[in-house]
């Protein structure tokens, strides 16, 4: 049995990453080959629930689903989240009062000890294979600087659109913006260490390019915004009010009955022809010209006033164009391949020593032990 002194060290290295019951599939969840694919279920899956507890009828539901979104991100964040990293909302003081009841105060360490069981021993696997990188790193002679992490992170809000569409996305995947970060730093550093060892050649690019052109055509996109309601009665007499002079941003935030968009004044993005899911909306929202409000649109789910505020036009990229993102994505499958067998060969090569793991199989044997 350890003493307390020895086993603090041990206590608060766990609490720095008291984890949930899933904790066990982070791993699994995290894998090079499918991260970007995890990423978007779990968002997708997130955002069902909240389209089934929400009107159909608003478009901003059907163009968020979060699929899309995903399939940007994937060319960034390829490279494995093999680690997920915690972080608690509190601090490392075991006295510190997390809760009371009547008067009665639950301290942090009582807290500790309820979610040890729980998820110790995986939340202890997760930082044994976030010390086996960090030392395949050092060993190598790899760093990671912030610099680099802002660059990859500003890559994501380039292929999101903005800073905020990044910030949805991850908050529908489950993570925040700061568990992003933590696990771009791992993800850098193992690409680092297993970059070297991939083998893309100039014609494989060139391949997958003429394979997959089509998918790289960008059409038609307008930014939209819109006020929607559900009668016709209603959407009068907004456009009466916007006719007279009316904010419309303000007024979407007022009247709107889509909770997705009115809080940014009914802006719904850039949005390509059917992505609304809705032909009359599409109809009338294309038929505008920047700047300019259609009449009252009727959708098959409610009614509408729509703005067109900025137009991209279509787009075909040229190989020249597309050949360095390919190359990345390339890299990043065949990293994928290399990074199962390369983390066990850092396990199998270490000398590992998990002493809450020796304590469970302990107490495990003792309950087993027959009465004497």
């Amino acid at each position: 049995m350890e003493n307390k002194d020895s086993q603090q060290p041990r206590e608060e290295e766990l609490k720095k990453a008291a984890a949930d019951e899933q904790l066990e599939q982070a791993e699994e969840q995290f894998e090079y080959d499918n991260d970007a694919d995890a990423l978007s279920d779990d968002a997708e899956d997130k955002q069902a629930a909240v389209e089934e507890s929400e009107p159909a009828a608003a478009p901003a539901e059907a163009r968020k689903s979060g699929s899309k979104a995903w399939i940007a991100i994937s060319a960034i964040l390829a490279i494995a989240l093999v680690i997920t990293l915690i972080f608690p909302p509190f601090g490392g003081n075991a006295g510190k009062t997390v809760a009371s009841v009547n008067g009665k105060k639950i301290s942090q360490n009582e807290l500790y000890n309820e979610m040890l069981p729980q998820s110790g021993a995986s939340t202890l696997d997760t930082l044994i294979t976030k010390e086996l990188i960090d030392q395949a790193a050092d060993k190598a002679g790899i760093s990671v600087s912030e610099k680099d992490v802002d660059a990859e992170i500003e890559k994501l809000v380039t292929q999101f659109g903005s800073q905020e569409a990044l910030d949805s996305a991850v908050t529908q995947a489950g993570m925040t913006m700061e568990s992003l970060r933590d696990n771009t730093f791992m993800q850098l550093k193992i690409r680092k260490i297993l970059e070297p060892k991939t083998t893309v050649k100039d014609e494989d690019v060139q391949k997958y390019f003429d394979e997959n052109k089509a998918s790289f055509a960008t059409p038609e996109q307008i930014r939209v915004s819109h006020i929607y309601l559900a009668t016709k009665e209603e959407a009068e007499a907004v456009l009466k009010q916007l006719n007279e002079g009316g904010d419309f941003a303000k007024l979407a935030a007022e009247k709107s009955t889509d909770t997705n968009s009115s809080p940014n004044g009914g802006d719904l993005g850039f949005i390509g022809k059917g992505d609304i899911g809705d032909e009359a909306f599409d109809t009338a929202a294309f038929a505008l010209k920047i700047g300019e409000m259609s009449g009252v649109v009727q959708s098959a789910s409610g009614f509408h006033i729509i703005k067109k505020t900025e137009e991209k036009a279509a787009t075909t990229p040229t190989f020249e164009e597309k050949k360095e993102d390919i190359r990345t994505q390339l890299i990043d499958e065949q990293i994928s391949e290399l990074s199962v067998t390369w983390m066990e060969e850092l396990r199998s090569s270490a000398k590992i020593t998990n002493k809450l793991e020796e304590e469970t199989a302990s107490d495990s044997a003792a309950t087993e032990a027959p009465a004497q």
